[in-house]
C-alpha cells in the first residue's frame, strides 16, 4: 500500500496523449509467442492500483475479530488474491494478462468454499468456477485470434490487428462473455448473488469490491481498442440494452430481499449495469459521431466508488448477522438504540451507495447517465431508475434494521461496534466524504488514458 501511494505521489496526472504509459518495465519472456513481461501505469491503472491497495489492507483487517480455521492459508490466499489484482491492473500484454487474470480465480474460489457459510457455498462456488473459467477460455480464444493477425501480444500490436467487421464481431463476443459473466451483466449473473451470499465476508468483499473491477478495466483496455467496428454496430447497441435491463432487474430484486447479503448482490448488479452502460454509449457515440470519452471517465470514478461502498455494506451486514444471527432483515430491529456508533457510519456508507450528492457515489453516477442521455434519451430513463430504487431499498434496509422493531432480549445484550469494526467503518466512510467532497483529482487521474482508449478506437 505504501508502495502504492509513493507511486502516486510521483505520478503525472497530465502526461502527454500519445504518452499516458509511466513506470513502464518490459522483459523479454519467450519470442516463440512474441510475449513480454510488460507492466506500465496510466491513469485507468493508477486508480485501480490504489483501490486493491486501499482495499486489501482494509479486508484483512475486518477479519482480526474473527476465528478462522487455517488462518495463515486463509491470509496467503488474500495476498495471493492481490498479486493477481495488480498483475491485471498493470499489465500490458495480452498473454500475461490472461495468465494473472486466472491467477484470482484460484484463490477466491478457495475463499469462498472452504471459509465460506453453510453447506451450500461448495455448490455455489463450484458454480462461480465452472462459469468463470469457461468464460476465461472464451477470451483465450478470442486473443489467439487477434495474435494470429498481429504477430504478438503486444498490447499496442493487438490494437493495430487488421480485422475486419465480421472478425472484429466474432472477436467481441468471445471476450465480452468473458467480462460480462465476472462483471456481472445480465444474464450472465446467476452465479453470483448465491456466491456473494454464501463466501465468507472477505470473499464477498474481494468479489464485489475489487474482483468485478477486473472486468470493467479489461472492457475498455483490451475490448474497446481491438474491437471498434463491432461496438460502433449492433453489438455495441446490444450491451447496453442487457446492461440497462441489469440496472432495473437487479433494483428491483433488491427492492424484495430480505437476506441483507443477497439484497448487497443485487444492489452490485444494479449498479455495475450502470456503469457498463455508460461505458459503451460513450463508446458508441465516438464510433459514429465523434470522440466522446465521458461514459468512461464515469465508470472509472464510480468503479472506485462502488468498490468502497460494497465493501462496507457487505461489512454492515456482516456486523448486523453478528448481532442478530441471521441475516432476514424481517427479524432485525431496534439497533440504533444500543450502536448509535454503527448506525452514523452506516449511514455514511449507504448515502454513498444511494448516490446522495457529496457523497462518493454522486459524481460517477451523474456522469455516466450524461454519457447515456447522449445516447439515448429512452435509455438515460430507464437508468436513472436506479438512483430511486435504490433510495427505496437502501433506506428499507437501514430503517428496518436501524429503527424496526427488534428483541429486547437480544438489544439487551448488544453492543456497539468493536474497535476493529469502527476502524474499518470509519476508514471507509472517509473515502466516501472525501470522494465525494473533492471528486476532481479522480477525474484528472483518469482523463488522460480514458481519452487515449477512445481515440485508439478511432485510428
Amino acid at each position: 500500500m505504501f508502495i502504492a501511494f509513493y507511486m502516486l505521489g510521483n505520478f503525472d496526472f497530465n502526461p502527454t496523449v500519445d504518452a499516458p504509459l509511466q513506470y513502464e518495465i518490459t522483459y523479454p519472456w519467450s519470442s516463440y509467442i512474441k510475449s513480454s513481461f510488460n507492466f506500465g501505469i496510466d491513469g485507468m491503472s493508477m486508480l485501480m492500483v490504489l483501490l486493491t491497495n486501499i482495499l486489501v489492507p482494509i479486508i484483512t483487517l475486518s477479519s482480526f475479530n474473527e476465528s478462522k480455521g487455517y488462518p495463515n492459508s486463509f491470509y496467503a490466499l488474500i495476498l495471493l488474491m492481490q498479486f493477481g489484482l495488480l498483475g491485471v491492473f498493470t499489465s500490458l500484454d495480452g498473454l500475461l494478462f490472461y495468465i494473472f487474470w486466472e491467477v484470482t480465480l484460484i484463490p477466491i474460489w478457495l475463499i469462498a468454499g472452504l471459509w465460506g457459510q453453510e453447506d451450500k457455498r461448495i455448490k455455489f462456488t463450484t458454480k462461480f468456477f465452472v462459469y468463470t473459467f469457461v468464460g476465461s477460455l472464451f477470451m483465450l480464444i478470442g486473443l489467439i485470434y487477434v495474435y494470429n493477425h498481429a504477430a504478438s501480444f503486444a498490447l499496442t500490436d493487438l490494437y493495430n490487428a487488421n480485422l475486419n467487421v465480421n472478425e472484429q464481431t466474432v472477436i467481441f463476443w468471445f471476450i465480452f462473455f468473458a467480462f460480462a459473466v465476472k462483471l456481472p451483466v445480465f444474464p450472465f449473473h446467476t452465479w453470483q448473488p448465491d456466491t456473494y451470499t454464501y463466501s465468507p465476508t472477505q470473499g464477498s468483499m474481494l468479489l464485489s469490491g475489487i474482483m468485478l473491477k477486473m472486468a470493467v478495466y479489461g472492457v475498455m483496455r483490451y475490448l474497446l481498442p481491438i474491437t471498434p467496428l463491432a461496438i460502433g454496430g449492433i453489438s455495441g447497441e446490444i450491451v447496453i440494452i442487457l446492461s440497462v435491463i441489469g440496472v432495473i432487474y437487479g433494483a428491483l430484486i433488491a427492492m424484495i430481499s430480505t437476506d441483507t447479503k443477497r439484497l448487497i448482490a443485487y444492489s452490485s448488479l444494479s449498479h455495475v449495469g450502470l456503469i457498463v452502460a455508460g461505458i459503451f454509449a460513450s463508446a458508441v457515440v465516438t464510433m459514429r459521431v465523434g470522440l466522446d470519452f465521458e461514459g468512461a471517465q464515469g465508470a472509472m470514478i464510480q468503479s472506485f466508488a462502488h468498490g468502497i461502498n460494497v465493501v462496507g455494506l457487505f461489512y454492515c451486514a456482516d456486523i448486523l448477522y453478528k448481532r442478530f444471527k441471521t441475516r432476514d432483515i424481517r427479524k432485525m430491529g431496534g439497533l440504533a438504540k444500543v450502536a448509535p456508533k454503527f448506525a452514523i457510519l452506516f449511514m455514511i456508507i449507504l448515502l454513498g451507495a444511494t448516490g446522495v450528492p457529496l457523497t462518493n457515489g454522486f459524481i460517477g453516477e451523474f456522469i455516466l447517465l450524461k454519457s447515456i442521455f447522449s445516447y439515448n434519451l429512452i435509455m438515460t430513463v430507464l437508468a436513472g431508475l436506479t438512483l430511486i430504487l435504490a433510495a427505496a431499498y437502501m433506506l428499507r434496509f437501514y430503517g428496518k434494521t436501524m429503527f424496526g422493531k427488534g428483541d429486547d432480549a437480544v438489544l439487551a445484550t448488544t453492543k456497539d461496534i468493536s474497535s476493529v469494526e469502527f476502524t474499518v467503518l470509519a476508514s471507509l466512510s472517509v473515502f466516501v466524504i472525501v470522494l465525494g467532497v473533492f471528486p476532481q483529482p479522480v477525474i484528472e487521474m483518469v482523463t488522460s488514458s480514458v481519452r487515449f482508449i477512445y481515440s485508439s478506437m478511432l485510428n
